[in-house]
This record gives structure tokens, C-alpha cells and sequence, in this order.
């Protein structure tokens, strides 16, 4: 039986379409502009992408196509995926109509000049070239949330943007809860066998080498060449033009070797969500994962409770030894141990799991002060130091590590980074549930990596954004966001070192 059976759904599918070509342009743009577009392309770049966002503004608020949209929601008996069209596309109709185009193009086109100084301003370790633009970019941030309205708090605006649902209450009840839980196995964790540095940390390896480390693992885990493909960016990522066309990138740093193996098992985790919707969604307004909390869900899924396992390890070890050669001397136990140690570190991206989500309260925090206006862009950097020392008791050596690590600011995305700690919580609850079926180290030492690609399609990846965040969770896994589940898997894994 086919998803769409009412004509005036089917009409608006149809309609949808063009306005899908624009975003699978601005998706195309936006990947070339990370990936190979000469640094002077930005002028001519951002113009392109602003003009482009400007016109999906247009389109999507064309008089025929919102009565369309207003016919359809007046229409008796719609099913799951068609109340999921109607659903979806009021919200983005509302968020267009509040948001001037001028507004709109403005932050396209600042975001992209953004993202180029950033990267220029990291590398040389130089916060003043960005500052411009991160005031800026918060300005106009704080324009976006008056324009759309809250009920509570400016950032509530934003935070729904990326969260359908989220507010800051939320977000700040999820911490409440996870930051004293997550100080308390630290300390238990301090000194023990997971605990510290690894001789392997400072091992350099051959970009070519780690290269094919990546593709073979790739393969192994079934990552589709013919709809997929790897490349190199400063700062890893995945962009989805269509469920038959997905990009993700990882970087190499000539060091430490899993942090650009994590990287592509994380974003490998990304592009498998939008990979497994269903066929039948592609080009549709629901044609792509509902948020970010469960897309960053699937990443840390793959990327921590499959990989970051002495089964996975066992698995890979071979792989490691055939093109790194030095992983050789070392037992699958001890590489293990190098995938799960844990060790305050400044850079968020190569945190641990246990104090990676402190990384995340301290961009919560100073989202929150940059948008209530208590705390002015020139002062992040001194701020976020020492806040980064009063919770993980280290400073970072200069604001490439600090301030300036992460590129989401550039991009002029404030809301963003609360969903990283929802994606961990949901990877948690994943497990949870996977666990009662079979075992995730039975189905890791077996390769039976489709099986697991199957109970998350099954449980999340197929209903594309039908369902809003919080009914995918009630459905399929009976309860929302719950931080007790990572809680609870932490201290499995670190505190009482079980297998699961």
C-alpha cells in the first residue's frame, strides 16, 4: 500500500518538488564550498546561496502552494505519513512567513563568508578575524528569535529549530541531571585501567595509509559506494542531497589514528539515517531525518556503543594492522582500551563519552548568555576558558582548541549544539532496547552489522520526519529523552566494566 493515497497530498508532493530541487542545489553548494571550491569562490558563493535560500522562501510561500497545504490539513482520516506532510510544512510555512527574506539572506550570506575567516582564524590561532562575525551572526540571531516568537526565552526560538518541541527548561533539566551524575563516574573512573593517556594518542600514521584504514572499514560496515562517498573538510560532516546521494567527510591529522576513524564511523552513522528512510519519502517534505538530537542519535550509536567496544575492536584489528602496521604490537584489549580511554581534553570533537556532554552544558551555557545579551562576543573566548577550567579542570592552550575548535558559530547555527547530548541520550536508549533482543557484542563479533542497520530502520530511520521527535521516541521506544539511560550506560561500561 502506497504512503500517499489523498489526492490533495499527492498534489502537494508534486507541487513539493520544486522546491526540493532548491534545497538539493543549496545542499550540492554548500558540500563543494567545504570540500573544493577555491577560498576566493566565497564572494561569488555566498551571493548564490543566499539567493538561493531567498527563493526556497519564495516558493515555499506562493499563495497556490500554502491553500494547498491549508486544503490538505482540512482533509478527514490522513494516515501517519500524510499528516506528517501537513505537519512538517506548516511548521516551515510559519518559520517563512515570520522571517523576512532580507533577514534570510543576510545570515545565508554572512554564515558563508563566516565559515571561510573561521577557518583562516583557527589555523592561525587568531580569534580577532572572527570576532566581526560572530557578532554578527549572533545579532542576527537574536533578530530571528524575536521574528519567530517564544514564550519564554529568545533561545527557545532557535533551540526548536533544530529540536521540534525543544525548550531551554528542557534542555537545562537534561544537564541538571547529567552533570553531577557524569562528575561522579568520573571520579570513580580516575585512576582506573580506562583513565589517562595512551601511548597511541602520539603515533603518527600515513594520511594514504589511514586513508584505506577508513575505506576498508567502510566497506565492511556496508557503506553503500554507489549512494555514498567519503571525503576530507577541516571539520567532519554529512550532507544529504537525497536518500541516493550521501556525502560524509572526515579529516586527517596525521596523529592519533581514532580520531579520524571515529569520525567516519560517526558520520557513517549520520548518512545511514538518511540512507534507510523510506524509498517511497525521497523528495518529499518528510524525505529526511526529523532533527538533529535523533540524527546525532544514530552517529553516536555507531561511533560509541558499536565501536568504541573490545568486539568492534576485535573486528577491526586486521584492518589496523594490514595498512597502519604499528597497531600490530598491540593486543585488540589494548587498542580497546586506546578507543575507550577516558582523559579531560579542551577539543569536544575528540572527547571522551564520559565528558563529552560537559563540552556541550558549556556551549549550552554560553549560547544562552550570548542571546540573553549577558555576555558580549569579545569576552567568549576568556569566558569559555575559564568556565572549560571550573568543569573539566583544563585550560585550552589557545582558542584553535577553545573558542574557535567548532565551526556551528560560523555557520550561524545558535540551538544547535543542546542536540548532541539528546543524540548521545537517544544512542543509550537505542542500546537499551537493542540489548533486549540481542546482544550488541553478539551482533559486532558476528559482522552482523545489517541486523543492527535493520532495528534502526525499524525504529527510527524509516519514518523519515513523519513523526515529530518526541512521538518517534513514545513510539518506538515507549518515553522521551531520557539522561538516567546514558547515565546508566556509562556507568555499565566505565564504572562496572561490562560487556553489553
Amino acid at each position: 500500500m502506497r504512503k500517499f493515497q489523498n489526492p490533495v497530498i499527492k498534489e502537494i508532493t508534486e507541487k513539493y518538488r520544486r522546491i526540493w530541487a532548491v534545497n538539493h542545489a543549496n545542499s550540492l553548494l554548500s558540500w563543494d564550498s567545504e570540500i573544493y571550491m577555491p577560498e576566493k569562490g566565497v564572494s561569488e558563493r555566498s551571493i548564490a546561496l543566499a539567493e538561493l535560500s531567498v527563493l526556497y522562501r519564495e516558493l515555499i510561500l506562493k499563495d497556490e502552494f500554502v491553500s494547498l497545504v491549508e486544503k490538505g490539513k482540512n482533509e478527514k482520516d490522513l494516515n501517519l505519513w500524510e499528516s506528517g506532510i501537513i505537519r512538517v510544512l506548516e511548521r516551515e510555512i510559519n518559520r517563512m512567513k515570520k522571517i523576512p527574506p532580507e533577514l534570510l539572506f543576510e545570515l545565508q550570506k554572512t554564515s558563508s563568508e563566516a565559515f571561510q575567516v573561521w577557518k583562516n582564524a583557527k589555523a592561525q590561532k587568531k580569534f580577532e578575524p572572527f570576532l566581526p562575525y560572530l557578532q554578527k551572526l549572533v545579532d542576527l540571531n537574536i533578530q530571528i528569535a524575536e521574528k519567530l516568537g517564544y514564550e519564554e526565552k529568545p533561545y527557545d526560538a532557535l533551540l526548536d529549530m533544530y529540536e521540534e518541541g525543544l525548550r531551554t527548561r528542557d534542555a537545562k533539566a537534561v544537564f541538571d541531571v547529567l552533570k553531577p551524575g557524569l562528575k561522579n563516574y568520573l571520579e570513580k573512573i580516575r585512576g582506573g585501567k580506562f583513565y589517562g593517556e595512551h601511548e597511541l594518542e602520539r603515533i603518527k600514521y600515513e594520511t594514504l595509509s589511514m586513508k584505506s584504514v577508513n575505506e576498508e572499514v567502510l566497506k565492511m560496515i556496508e557503506y553503500p559506494e554507489e549512494r555514498a562517498r567519503l571525503d576530507v573538510s577541516p571539520h567532519p560532516f554529512t550532507i544529504s542531497m537525497g536518500i541516493n546521494d550521501v556525502r560524509i567527510t572526515t579529516r586527517y591529522e596525521g596523529y592519533d589514528f581514532k580520531r579520524s576513524l571515529f569520525s567516519v564511523l560517526h558520520e557513517f552513522g549520520h548518512a545511514t539515517y538518511e540512507l534507510q528512510i523510506d524509498p517511497e519519502l525521497d523528495m518529499t517534505p518528510i524525505g529526511t531525518g526529523v532533527s538533529l538530537g535523533i540524527h546525532e542519535g544514530q552517529s553516536r550509536f555507531w561511533e560509541n556503543v558499536v565501536s568504541r567496544t573490545l568486539a568492534f575492536t576485535e573486528v577491526v584489528k586486521p584492518v589496523l594492522d594490514k595498512h597502519l602496521g604499528f597497531t600490530s604490537k598491540y593486543s585488540a584489549e589494548d587498542i580497546y582500551r586506546y578507543f575507550a580511554m577516558v582523559k579531560p581534553s579542551p577539543i569536544r570533537t575528540e572527547a571522551d563519552e564520559v565528558t563529552y556532554n560537559v563540552h556541550i552544558a558549556l556551549r549550552f551555557e554560553i549560547e544562552q548568555m550570548l542571546i540573553e545579551r549577558e555576555l558580549k562576543p569579545e569576552d567568549v573566548p576568556e569566558v569559555w576558558d575559564n568556565m572549560m577550567q571550573d568543569l573539566l579542570g583544563i585550560k585550552p592552550v589557545d582558542v584553535s582548541e577553545g573558542a574557535l575548535q567548532d565551526v556551528h558559530w560560523a555557520h550561524g547555527t545558535f540551538g544547535y549544539f543542546p542536540t548532541y547530548t539528546l543524540g548521545n541520550i537517544v544512542a543509550s536508549m537505542m542500546m537499551k532496547k537493542l540489548n533486549g533482543k540481542s546482544r550488541i557484542y553478539e551482533l559486532v563479533r558476528s559482522r552482523s552489522f545489517n541486523e543492527i542497520k535493520e532495528f534502526l530502520k525499524e525504529n527510527v530511520h524509516q519514518y523519515g520526519s513523519a513523526l515529530s521527535p518526541k512521538d518517534l521516541l513514545a513510539r518506538s521506544f515507549g518515553k522521551s529523552y531520557s539522561p538516567e539511560d546514558l547515565l546508566d550506560y556509562i556507568q555499565l561500561k566505565y564504572v562496572k566494566d561490562k560487556e553489553y
